[in-house]
């Protein structure tokens, strides 16, 4: 490598690192807001005799630019989880995942210990419909090893054309050995915002995502429950396995619920970093008693919401821990049509608390139990059995024992038990307002 090059590459690294360069003097770099340290030239020299020794001596040709975005992408990846370098097909992926329809398995996913890591399936999936769960550590994908891959390039070769299939090896825990899940890729079309009424007055809102359109999505969602109940003494917030998404969409959502108050506060090193989000006046449930739903695959803004309702005591959470991703992350497009996602706040919520690696812990723990019955259970003798019993006096006919042997549907303490102590529990909170009113 000649000197000429050698200085443009020194020159090249000093603006990755955010200094100065003049290649006549290495000097202290300048900036508005703070003083940067004397640039590490002797650091500098080993990375240009390192980027030397592989473009001359490495067993396969690489171009200057291979190298360089190794090297970006090596040094973002190393900072965190989810600081990442962005190539151009990489930055295009990211802006269309916000739209609410991109291609791929419908799993959201990280890095940890040098393995995929699926914080959570995405409701209506591929994934989901295959078996994926939180907490698997994706470890093959088909014959490739994932070790070693940056998260962007196992995006890469996960997705694919719709219709085709890809084997998962994946370790979970409480499984002896690793398991393997055929998934076919698909067009992943996400809605944000689902509801339906779980009894008469009670109503249930999931958000999968969130979304550029969700507060508005949740809005429209709540005024047609109330129109079906004629009014809400209740509402379920499912944010199970929700990864998170746009933070402007979860202060809109905590908005929603709270009158007045800060939502959440993040805090980083630049004062651009620094943002209270405030709520406006309005509950579009005028108070009614408020139920959250959380699990290990509630993630980000899950987390900014459960929090904020948490802190103004407006909500009871009710689940298991949530996954415990507390940071920002801001989109810086590049020049050349590439961009980085670089982590550069932290997030607060209205208490001071941080929820990085520590996650929302619920107010009342309920793990996701399964209740299942026996095919053939001894029906127990009543008293309304005996021949000959007494009527019971309050001049009401006894019901009749019905003897329908028609399938009966499956009731939601089987198919959902965190809801249904969810909806118990909002009975059981109007049931005692009520009668305290009374008094």
């Amino acid at each position: 490598m000649n000197t000429m090059t050698r200085n443009i590459l020194i020159l090249f690294v000093g603006l990755v690192l955010g200094v100065t360069i003049s290649l006549g003097r290495i000097g202290l770099a300048e900036r508005a807001d703070a003083e940067l340290a004397p640039l590490p030239l002797a650091d500098l020299r080993v990375f240009t005799e390192v980027f030397e020794k592989i473009k001359n001596d490495y067993v396969e040709t690489r171009t200057d630019k291979d190298l360089i975005e190794y090297a970006i992408g090596g040094m973002l990846s190393s900072l965190d989880p989810h600081s990442a370098f962005l190539n151009e097909e990489a930055f295009t992926e990211l802006q269309v995942g916000t739209s609410g329809q991109f291609g791929g398995l419908g799993i959201e996913i990280s890095m940890e210990d040098g393995f995929v890591k699926v914080v959570t399936p995405i409701d209506d999936t591929p994934a989901q419909r295959a078996g994926m769960k939180a907490g698997d550590l994706i470890i093959r994908l088909d014959d490739k090893t994932v070790k070693g891959l940056t998260l962007s390039e196992a995006v890469k070769v996960m997705r694919g054309e719709p219709g085709s299939d890809i084997v998962l090896t994946i370790v979970r825990e409480g499984a002896d050995k690793p398991l393997k899940i055929t998934i076919t890729r698909a067009i992943i079309k996400v809605t944000s915002v689902k509801s339906r009424s779980l009894d008469k007055g009670y109503g249930y809102v999931r958000i999968t995502q969130f979304q550029s359109r969700t507060g508005d999505n949740l809005a429209e969602a709540i005024s047609k429950l109330k129109d079906e109940n004629d009014g809400l003494k209740g509402l379920v917030l499912d944010l199970r396995n929700n990864p998170g998404g746009v933070l402007n969409a979860a202060v809109s959502v905590s908005d929603a619920f709270i009158d007045k108050g800060l939502i959440v506060y993040t805090e980083g090193r630049t004062s651009d970093s620094d943002n209270k989000f405030h709520a406006t006046s309005g509950d579009l449930i005028k108070g009614a008693p408020l139920i959250v739903l959380v699990n290990g695959g509630s993630a980000s803004a899950s987390e900014i919401v459960a929090g904020a309702l948490q802190d103004h005591q407006r909500a009871v959470i009710l689940g298991t821990q949530s996954f415990g991703k507390g940071s920002v992350q801001t989109i810086l497009p590049m020049n050349n049509g590439t961009a980085i996602k670089i982590t550069t706040a932290r997030y607060y919520t209205p208490n001071g608390r941080s929820i990085q690696a520590e996650g929302i812990v619920p107010d009342i723990k309920v793990e996701p139990l399964k209740i299942a019955h026996t095919e053939k259970q001894l029906e127990r003798i009543k008293e309304a059995d005996l021949s000959g019993h007494l009527s019971n006096g309050n001049g009401r006919k006894e019901k009749k024992k019905s003897k329908s042997k028609d399938k009966k549907e499956i009731p939601l303490s089987e198919k959902d038990f965190q809801l249904y102590e969810a909806l118990n529990l909002l009975k059981g909170m109007n049931l005692l307002h009520a009668r305290m009113s009374q008094r």
